[in-house]
């Protein structure tokens, strides 16, 4: 199964933006949920998923989240999908995303604090184990921004995205 937007979680992350004019997405990969109805720039380190960008997405500029090359509260929003766990230097990153932003913070990420899905617990508890040291936990983020208005994204059991949760109730897809 390969990443592509599920149309719920979009509505999810287009909501959590609010009216931010401007979006940075940081750790955007190949743009999966990026916005389209608002002015955006993607930040990518990786060269190949700059590669896979798809033609007319937003521009795309390779850096870092602990080193963004853009001025202070430049862009309404910043965003990260599914992507802190990848950061080298976390702390940075964070400062960096609320530096940059004018008015909000939007994250997509998992909670290694959750428990219960099925495929990790029964057949890769293994994986669980390294995702819990390696996602940030909320106590993180405070640390980092303060109070936070967390919302739940439920993974419908239909979900078209193909990251590690989006099968959970269709196990052959795995």
């Amino acid at each position: 199964m390969q990443r592509r937007p599920d149309p719920r979680i979009a509505a999810a992350i287009a909501e959590a933006l609010g009216d931010a004019a401007s979006v940075l997405n940081v750790g955007a990969g190949a743009g999966s949920y990026e916005p389209a109805d608002r002015r955006l720039v993607a930040v990518e380190p990786s060269r190949a998923m700059l590669r896979q960008r798809p033609a007319g997405a937003a521009p795309a500029v390779r850096a870092v989240a602990g080193a963004l090359p853009f001025r202070d509260g430049a862009f309404g929003a910043t965003l990260a999908i599914l992507t802190l766990h990848h950061w080298s230097d976390r702390p940075r990153g964070l400062a960096e995303l609320a530096r940059v932003a004018a008015r909000r913070v939007v994250v997509l990420t998992w909670d290694p604090s959750s428990t219960g899905f099925w495929l990790v617990d029964d057949y890769f508890p293994e994986l669980a184990a390294i995702d819990r040291t390696i996602f940030p936990r909320l106590a993180e983020l405070e640390g980092a921004w303060g109070a936070l208005d967390v919302r739940v994204v439920p993974v419908p059991h239909d979900c078209r995205d193909g990251f590690l949760g989006a099968c959970w109730r269709r196990p052959a897809a795995y």
